[in-house]
């Protein structure tokens, strides 16, 4: 009974490399998602520094830009660290970040797109940021799929430990 169940039991070198390589795409993507939301940040941030600095009224729009990157960048980094990716709520902050990217887009997309840039920096930057956000918007998409499948894949798989529980 006990070869039985061994000739099914992984090695513990073949397990952790090929989960450290099954994890890599997704680090990868987290790595994106952190890059970017710090670039919203950067983008957006000039233009409150600005308005603080001319002692005008900042728009709350430029606040909920920032405020979005810092909640992305935290996220991904909490999202990648493997203890917190595997409880299965990830793919659902993944799904709410990506909300909160959509929304972001389509405000500053609104406002951006169409507008001729005429030789404006700031036009041309704000251009600019809305194309991150819509990358941003499509890598927290990705991960909120992946996490998705991922979770409703292995949903009714066996216990880590002694392979007899359905978890």
């Amino acid at each position: 009974m006990a070869f039985g169940r061994a000739k099914f039991s992984r090695s513990s070198s073949s397990s952790s490399s090929g989960s450290l390589l099954s994890k890599l795409p997704l680090w990868v993507l987290r790595f994106l998602q952190f890059v970017f939301a710090i670039t919203v940040i950067g983008l957006y941030a000039q233009d409150l520094r600005a308005a603080s600095k001319a002692g005008k009224y900042s728009d709350n729009k430029w606040g909920y830009a920032v405020a979005v990157g810092v909640i992305g960048a935290v996220s991904s980094l909490l999202l990648a660290w493997p203890r917190l990716s595997m409880w299965g709520w990830g793919w659902g902050w993944d799904l709410v970040v990506f909300i909160l990217f959509t929304a972001l887009f389509g405000l500053f997309g609104k406002m951006y797109i169409n507008e001729g840039d005429e030789g404006i920096n700031g036009i041309k930057r704000m251009k600019n940021a809305v194309w991150i956000d819509l990358i941003n918007m499509l890598l927290w998409f990705i991960t909120a799929v992946y996490g998705m499948i991922m979770f409703f894949f292995f949903r009714g798989s066996k216990s880590l430990h002694t392979g007899r529980a359905t978890v």
